[in-house]
């Protein structure tokens, strides 16, 4: 009997000296998703907030924009490149699946580079792309085509790039939620997600700030500087998910789990998460809520420079240093606010959140004084570092999942229509129109952490720990399909809503610039709150089916 405990107390003592059981290599593991996650942010919405630029400088409209921005998803949803992932990570692991959607999604960065890089334009790759692509059999008859007649050449292989990197870029979601699960499973779930949510889209923030910078460094605009800054990002990227991939090597060696799957994974094991009914409300509420934001994200700061009054800086404030400054105080708010909710000290906590919120204020005196729309909705992702694991952290204690989602969704619904009717009234007013945007664009911040927060960890509970990986990459390909459409359909909406302002400019009444804008952006607002209230509806459907059938959406994580 004492050989027993003997033995019994050194295997307890081995177990927990494994890297899982050290909170520090747990949240280090998670630091190194979340870097990689943040670097494919920035890169993802590169172009967002140059919309402008593009129209001037590379002759895309709305609907060439448009369709370029949605070409990301294109090959995950028609060639159902997420479904192959999802297997792929079943069968080989979250290491192998990482290091290859690094990989691919620097392929696709380094096409897209090309197509916007000046040594594109009068090469024969240009005259080729101008007279190809024009008519895609099959898929122009069903009219989804990525492509279309007059699409200009540069947007055209830009697309093909954005394809392939899309196919990298969910892969590596999938993969980092899978790899949260298997780091964090039975511990603090919900935090670990809503923490590398809020890191990695201080991407967000990062993107808007620095895009326009590179594209116009030292008073000439070029904007593949832009996506050359993404391209390095995405190096970061991949050198992130080489570390984690020997960092994860270990801890199999120390639990030993294998890295692929104990049963060989099935087609039929599909069957198996397409019958939950609690797995198709989460899906569907995902593909409504997502398709409300990061279609927006990519039209956002166009948005503001056509709905704003806005006097850019001179001097100091249109200076180099002051966008460094400024990024340097975004920071400072991120890193008090997220420091905040693991501090133990009710004063600490205090402190950090006063150093955090008085930071904001700095923040926004600076995006005022500078007068640039990508400044003042980089603001976006700073009030979502801020709460997003203080509410991934009440999910996993006290639970209320599915009552989380439907108060996102309320907020979502409000800001967009507060962007249609509200923000336009203010025009004219250079104080005003801001205090409005701020104001609705941290609510807006604050949404998207509640959603998430809450219903990625809630994927755990619908479906068994074997396939996680293909339920994670069929809620992805549902998601992939409203990311792909509405894009396209806002680009659509604002030329077929902005005829007069394109008519004159074809006449020389106003400049390409001044074009870019102009437009109004009423019709496709109503459009993504229409979105909101579908997903507030499934919303309160998923909290009925949970109460009857049980699912666990209102239970804590931790038992």
């Amino acid at each position: 009997m004492v050989n027993d405990q003997i033995v019994n107390d050194f295997m307890v003592e081995k177990i927990q000296k494994t890297l899982r059981d050290s909170a520090a290599a747990r949240w280090t593991a998670l630091l190194l998703l979340a870097l990689a996650m943040f670097c494919s942010y920035i890169f993802m919405d590169i172009l967002s907030p140059i919309k402008d630029l593009m129209q001037s400088t590379r002759g895309w409209d709305s609907t060439a924009f448009g369709t370029m921005q949605g070409a990301e998803t294109f090959l995950n949803v028609f060639i159902f490149f997420l479904i192959f992932a999802g297997i792929i990570l079943d069968k080989m692991g979250v290491r192998f699946t990482a290091l290859l959607s690094g990989v691919v999604m620097l392929v696709g960065g380094l096409i897209k580079y090309y197509a916007i890089s000046e040594s594109f334009i009068g090469s024969s790759a240009e005259v080729w792309f101008t007279e190809h692509l024009n008519y895609i059999p099959l898929f122009d008859e069903l009219g989804v085509s990525p492509f279309y007649r007059g699409m200009p050449a540069s947007a055209k292989l830009a697309a093909i790039g954005f394809m392939i990197f899309g196919c990298g870029t969910e892969m590596a979601g999938i993969t980092v939620s899978r790899g949260i699960v298997k780091w964090f499973k039975g511990r603090e779930t919900a935090m670990a997600m809503g923490s590398e949510m809020a890191l990695a889209r201080l991407g967000v923030a990062t993107c808007m700030i620095f895009s326009p910078f590179f594209a116009k460094l030292g008073g000439t605009i070029d904007v593949s500087r832009s996506v050359a800054f993404g391209i390095v990002l995405l190096c970061i990227a991949l050198l992130m998910f080489i570390v984690y991939f020997f960092m994860d090597k270990k801890l199999d060696e120390q639990t030993g789990e294998a890295e692929e799957a104990d049963d060989p994974f099935h087609i039929s094991d599909l069957g198996k998460i397409l019958s939950s009914g609690g797995f198709w409300l989460v899906a569907l509420l995902c593909v409504l809520y997502y398709s409300a934001i990061f279609p927006f994200q990519k039209y956002a700061v166009n948005m503001l420079q056509c709905n704003l009054t806005l006097h850019e800086g001179t001097g100091f404030w249109a200076s180099t240093e002051i966008t460094f400054i400024q990024y340097g105080v975004m920071l400072v708010v991120a890193a008090c606010a997220f420091a905040g909710n693991f501090s133990k000290k009710p004063l600490a906590k205090w402190l950090l959140m006063g150093i955090a919120a008085l930071a904001l204020i700095v923040y926004c005196f600076i995006g005022y004084m500078r007068g640039t729309a990508e400044t003042i909705f980089a603001v976006f992702p700073l009030l979502a570092v801020a709460i997003t694991p203080a509410l991934g952290k009440y999910v996993d204690t006290k639970g209320k999942a599915a009552s989380m989602l439907i108060i996102g969704s309320l907020l979502l619904i409000a800001c967009h229509l507060t962007f249609a009717f509200v923000l336009p009234l203010f025009k004219g007013s250079e104080v005003g129109g801001l205090v409005v945007a701020y104001a609705t664009i941290l609510v807006l911040g604050a949404s998207f952490s509640l959603v998430p927060a809450a219903l990625w960890p809630s994927v755990p509970k619908l479906v068994d720990e074997k396939i996680i990986g293909s339920a994670y990459a069929l809620i992805f390909w549902i998601q992939n399909i409203g990311l792909w459409l509405f894009p396209l359909l806002i680009g659509k909406i604002l030329d077929k809503t902005n005829t007069d302002v394109y008519a004159q400019m074809e006449q020389g009444l106003i400049s390409s610039e001044q074009a870019a804008v102009s437009l109004d952006y009423t019709w496709a607002l109503i459009m993504l709150a229409a979105l909101g209230v579908a997903a507030l509806c499934v919303g309160f459907i998923l909290k009925i089916v949970d109460q009857k059938k049980h699912i666990g959406l209102e239970e804590p994580n931790i038992k």
